[in-house]
């Protein structure tokens, strides 16, 4: 790492730091102001990178970073609707995987994909400093380049071995989505906590909520392959996902013939009627963990309330979190949470 390049990386961080705040905080009634409120900490990074060249991690992530900035305040002059907004922010994670090969050699950059809470804990920095094992840990992809559809993305802890299953996270993104860059919403909590995250993509261009379902299998698939290479303990194989990926969970999850012992819709939609034709036996006691935004505008948080209370009332072991300050967004602050309540209980 250069000098220039050393300058460049905690002006990098506090920039990524801030994007993940208004990917989070993304509501079309305050976004404005947050926007106004979090300034401009892309200048700094700006004028740190003038005059930089090279492909080093740390140059590619300040790029796509500042590309998030530029393209999200473009949209706000041109007066694009929210949904251009969120397309500015697929720069996110895009630079997150660009930065993340640094991880294991840069202290700063290690800490930043930890939890906040472990960042002092010298025995779990230096475990997860450790440099993947090519094929083995760390980020992979398979079939899931950016724009293709069916493949799917996989973490694996760089402390993992062979000797101890880990539990399995099968994230879904949101329509239109793509599992590559939903992977990042997981990672930090995944790196810190021990799980294996797969991140798949829908096989059409959403999930399949109707018709032909060709995405159940496609995800019993990657499981067998995930499962046949890595020790994974298949009673703690967790199934969740943002909006349409949330309610793909129910779709996909509630059949009789599912593998995955815990669900976890964010942001989804539901109806009634996937209670009453839920397998009895499959919904007895399956635990559920709800979340929904108290403010999300694409779909009512009255919705997740009824889900609750139906797949209650069927028999299954629902918990329900509501957040007041979440619109339609991702709240990754659940992520350890989830991994708690999936390591505590079996099925």
């Amino acid at each position: 790492m250069t000098r220039e390049t050393a300058t460049i990386l905690p002006l990098l961080l506090r920039a990524l730091t801030v994007l993940e705040f208004i990917a989070r905080h993304l509501d079309p009634m305050t976004f404005d102001q947050m926007f106004a409120a979090v300034g401009t900490p892309d200048d700094a990074l700006r004028e740190a990178l003038h005059d930089v060249d090279g492909d080093e991690p740390e140059v590619v992530s300040a790029r796509l970073a500042l590309s998030a900035f530029d393209n999200m305040r473009m949209a706000m002059a041109n007066g694009d609707d929210l949904y251009a907004i969120y397309g500015t922010l697929r720069y996110l994670p895009r630079a997150l995987e660009a930065l993340y090969p640094l991880a294991s050699r840069n202290p700063l950059v290690n800490s930043f994909y930890l939890d906040a809470s472990l960042r002092g804990d010298a025995d779990i920095v230096t475990c997860a400093a450790q440099p993947p094992r090519d094929g083995e840990t760390g980020v992979m992809h398979f079939d899931n380049e950016r724009g293709s559809r069916g493949g799917h993305s996989l973490y694996v802890p760089e402390s993992y071995s062979s000797e101890r299953p880990l539990p399995l996270v099968m994230a879904l993104h949101g329509g239109n989505g793509h599992g590559r860059a939903f992977l990042w919403s997981w990672l930090r909590d995944a790196r810190s906590f021990e799980a294996i995250v797969v991140a798949p993509t829908a096989t059409g261009r959403t999930w399949a909520l109707m018709g032909d379902d060709t995405d159940t299998p496609n995800l019993h698939r990657i499981l067998d392959e995930v499962s046949a290479r890595w020790h994974v303990d298949a009673t703690r194989l967790l199934l969740t996902g943002m909006s349409d990926g949330g309610t793909f969970c129910y779709v996909s999850g509630l059949e009789a013939g599912s593998r995955f012992t815990h669900l976890a819709p964010v942001s989804a939609t539901f109806h009634p009627m996937m209670a009453s034709m839920a397998d009895a036996a499959r919904l007895n006691e399956l635990p559920i963990r709800i979340t929904h935004g108290a403010r999300d505008w694409m779909f009512p948080v009255e919705v997740a309330r009824r889900a609750a209370e139906a797949l209650a009332a069927a028999g299954a072991d629902v918990g329900y979190g509501e957040i007041e300050d979440l619109s339609h967004c991702y709240p990754r602050e659940i992520n350890a949470a989830l991994l708690a309540w999936l390591r505590d209980t079996s099925r």
